[in-house]
């Protein structure tokens, strides 16, 4: 290393009590601070890793195609798994990569190519502020942090209560040709004549929010639907107790609930009550989804004709529109459990009408999506098939205070017993230093994932 070429790294650490996880997490977040500089300082001077002994500092692409007497044209396209080169010669440069173990600095032939990429993004209609909009919002941060790439992005919507929609808008996209795509699928019927035609024209696409087993994606970035169903039915008899009913809310248009993540959560709910509160009887009240105006009066008409219903669940984004007739008609005696961190959603939970909110963590999904895409096409990294998303559990106990300083989840934990905490509020400081952003979850109430999303 020249000694102009220089790296300034700076490490912030609190001692956070005896036995405390924060001193992990923090020096998870430096591990990951340290990585990026790396990888920009190794784009920069053009280092390349893991050569073996006996080699020069430096093999260049045109070192290889003389050692396997072949032009840099074939190394290059063997390098990047294009065509156009016969199995004899291939194979040639393959075996010298392999002697020499050779790493092309996948990053910096990424920059210099100077080649543009456009995906398609395919996401439901909505309104400002629902539940799609911090998906777009993660993909717009995407967009930024891999912006040296030359990538583009076309927003694509559907109505979906209406299949045909979808169909309409996979069938533009295909028109489009585009490199990339990242949808949240509809039902399988109408998923798999869209991904079949991707696949024909080898043009790679990613799920998110929902996963189609049928017709598996380069990669899935979501909550596994049926354990978070399973998950919520546990958490909703925690309230219930020995209740003998319970409600289950839906939007319904013409019979399709629009999504297919909330139709595999019902499933997952009912296999848990099936198997621990067989007895409990199951109501479905379906509001309509187009009808907003409706909601109130079908809300009357059930709680008029079942005033002995307590408790009650909605897999939707939307429970808010319970919570809020809950708090209009200061019903205190009921307990709903509802989805996603929409600001609607989140006053209810504040002020009591929503006991439990599970949250998906959809400003991720949107990133990760469009991350894969590059470090797939681009990279030319291997990407996992299943990244699901953590089953986050908040009430309006916890939803304030999560990354606030000094604030424990435990009062039990002190300065005896270990777990001042300042680790989170630390970390957070940290990562907002970095112009990054930090979320944190717990699956099981006894371990914290702690999740980084920084700009290179």
């Amino acid at each position: 290393m020249k000694s102009k070429q220089k790296i300034r790294l700076f490490f912030i650490a609190f001692v956070c009590g005896h036995k405390d996880t924060t001193i992990f997490v923090i020096t998870k977040i430096v591990i990951y601070l340290c990585r990026k500089y790396l990888d920009y300082y190794c784009v920069r001077t053009q280092i390349t890793m893991n050569k073996p002994m006996n080699t020069p500092e430096r093999i260049r692409i045109k070192d290889i195609a003389k050692m396997a007497d072949v032009s840099v044209g074939t190394v290059d396209r063997v390098l990047h798994g294009r065509s156009g080169v016969s199995e004899a010669s291939r194979k040639r440069v393959e075996e010298i990569l392999e002697k020499l173990n050779y790493q092309p600095n996948m990053y910096a032939s990424a920059l210099a190519s100077n080649k543009k990429y456009a995906f398609a993004c395919l996401l439901p209609q909505h309104e400002t502020g629902e539940y799609w909009t911090e998906v777009e919002n993660g993909i717009h941060e995407a967009l930024t942090t891999y912006s040296d790439f030359n990538i583009t992005v076309r927003l694509s919507y559907y109505d979906p209560y209406d299949y045909r929609s979808f169909a309409h808008a996979a069938h533009d996209i295909i028109e489009q040709r585009p490199d990339g795509v990242l949808f949240a699928p509809t039902i399988p019927q109408y998923t798999t004549p869209f991904t079949n035609e991707l696949e024909a024209l080898h043009i790679p696409y990613i799920y998110i929010d929902s996963n189609i087993k049928e017709a598996p994606a380069l990669s899935f970035f979501g909550q596994n639907s049926h354990q978070s169903g399973y998950f919520a039915a546990r958490m909703l008899m925690l309230l219930a107790g020995d209740a003998q009913e319970i409600v289950i809310f839906r939007k319904i248009n013409e019979g399709i609930v629009g999504s297919n993540q909330q139709e595999r959560r019902e499933v997952g709910f009912h296999e848990y009550m099936q198997k621990y509160h067989p007895s409990c009887r199951i109501w479905g009240l379906d509001l309509h989804a187009k009808r907003d105006g409706e909601d109130e009066q079908m809300l009357d008409d059930f709680f008029r004709s079942h005033p002995t219903v307590k408790n009650g669940i909605t897999f939707n984004s939307k429970a808010y529109i319970i919570g809020e007739y809950l708090l209009k008609h200061q019903r205190t005696d009921f307990n709903l459990m509802g989805y996603d961190l929409l600001q609607r959603n989140v006053e209810c939970l504040k002020q009591g009408s929503i006991f439990f909110l599970i949250a998906q963590q959809p400003t991720l999904q949107g990133f990760d999506g469009i991350k894969a895409l590059c470090d797939h096409l681009i990279l030319k990294k291997e990407i996992a098939r299943e990244n699901f998303m953590p089953i986050d559990l908040l009430t309006k106990e916890n939803i304030d205070h999560l990354f606030d300083r000094f604030y424990r989840t435990d009062e039990s934990r002190n300065s005896k017993t270990g777990g001042y905490g300042i680790g989170l509020s630390v970390a957070k400081a940290v990562v907002e230093a970095h112009h990054g952003k930090i979320m944190a979850s717990s699956e099981d109430g006894n371990s914290l994932l702690i999740t980084v999303i920084l700009k290179i």
